[in-house]
């Protein structure tokens, strides 16, 4: 089967499906295992990829193990041994502040011969929420709305939740000592740092507050007198602990690298403008229809039929009162800008399965978007206006619906140019 035997939508769609595939834990932790302790094995961790995580640790484990997980509403999955519950994100609630207390008792409980496995993944830093001293739950969901609304990129985002955080910022991996640490990630982040992956609670980092406190009034993030107070207070030394491992298991590149591999497979030359693409998602639109005309135009920087591939973690700064998250403002900018150009088509999904707070992973389009959008009716700048992406693709049956994937490596995003 090749590309000249398969629509635009088959195409991108299988692009998408091959990332997924090789975002998955299954068959990670192979080779990557610590040698059994003379204590207990305790696993605990959080993320919207952690439950499946737990499942295929437990398969590859095979010895005795306890623990907690706290993952998504609808994310889990079933385990023979280990603890799953469900809590809120990307705001967080009673149950994800009750898992996190939870978890931080069995680090604490873990002894020198004990053996702790964390499993982290994107979506941490609002499930596994635990206020520092003077905060309560109800000041980190108003922290973490204005966060989201504010368009600050994740590394900004995670800086701050961990300025306010009794658990994040290596706070988990302090409580786990003397114990034996083994960390294992699934990266949501450009860059894949650890550190702030899930906001790093088992990778420890000096405190900062001055540049916390400068990067909140930077992005518009009111500083009350109590805010500042906290994080003034709440500091760690960021000391790194002796007998820690960590190991990433799944990030956007392998995404890309698997995505790479299928479209030659079907006779399409891949290119990956990169793995760590930040910044307003409408904004980058129109960089990438920049690339994709140049593409269509001149053969540059690849000859067609080629896809162009790139993952990394865009920000929408809401304005609106519409539905959608980044993928569907992507794509509908991106709609915008091609203005309807012959022989490009293109998808843009997250990879948890879950677009900004909606039902959908992502969304595609073929040349005919702004055409059938005419026939309808539908004025995209007018959707775009009110970040309402997910109405415009949905009226006109172009969104991607994958429930949810059980892993997260964040923005998946490819341009067809025949």
């Amino acid at each position: 089967m090749t590309s000249a035997t398969l629509s635009d939508r088959d195409i991108l769609l299988a692009l998408f499906d091959a990332g997924l595939a090789a975002a998955l834990p299954e068959g990670k932790f192979k080779d990557r295992l610590p040698a059994p302790p003379k204590g207990r094995t305790i696993v605990i961790g959080a993320g919207k990829a952690s439950a499946r995580m737990a499942r295929a640790f437990e398969e590859e484990w095979g010895h005795p193990c306890e623990g907690l997980i706290v993952t998504r509403y609808g994310h889990g999955c079933e385990t023979r041994h280990i603890e799953i519950v469900e809590a809120s994100h990307p705001v967080p609630d009673q149950a994800g502040l009750d898992a996190a207390r939870r978890i931080l008792e069995l680090a604490k409980g873990a002894g020198p011969d004990d053996l702790v496995v964390c499993l982290m993944s994107g979506g941490a830093s609002s499930l596994l929420t635990m206020p520092a001293e003077g905060l309560t739950l109800a000041d980190k969901q108003a922290l973490n709305g204005a966060l989201l609304k504010s368009g600050a990129p994740i590394g900004v985002m995670n800086q701050v939740r961990k300025s306010l955080s009794a658990i994040k910022g290596g706070r988990l991996a302090a409580a786990i000592a003397p114990a034996r640490a083994v960390t294992y990630l699934i990266s949501d982040v450009p860059g894949d740092d650890p550190g702030t992956i899930g906001s790093g609670p088992t990778i420890p980092e000096a405190s900062d507050p001055e540049g916390v406190l400068g990067l909140m009034r930077a992005w518009g993030i009111e500083v009350t007198d109590k805010l500042e107070q906290v994080i003034r207070a709440n500091t760690v030394p960021g000391d790194a602990l002796p007998g820690q491992e960590v190991h990433m298991i799944a990030t956007p590149l392998m995404a890309l690298k698997a995505a790479e591999a299928k479209a030659r497979e079907l006779g399409i030359t891949p290119l990956i403008l990169g793995d760590a693409i930040e910044g307003e998602a409408r904004e980058a639109a129109i960089v990438f229809a920049g690339i994709a005309n140049c593409t269509a135009s001149h053969g540059l920087p690849a000859a067609a039929p080629c896809v162009l591939l790139s993952g990394g973690e865009t920000t929408v700064t809401v304005r609106g009162k519409g539905r959608g998250g980044r993928s569907v403002e992507f794509l509908l900018a991106l709609a915008i800008a091609l203005k309807g150009r012959a022989g490009i088509s293109a998808v843009s999904c997250d990879t948890d399965g879950v677009d900004g707070t909606e039902d959908n992973a992502g969304a595609w389009f073929d040349a005919a978007i702004l055409e059938q959008a005419a026939a309808r009716g539908l004025k995209p700048a007018d959707f775009l206006a009110n970040n309402d992406g997910y109405s415009f693709f949905s009226a006109l049956d172009r969104l991607v619906i994958t429930g949810p994937t059980l892993t997260n490596v964040n923005d998946f995003r490819a341009i067809l140019v025949r």
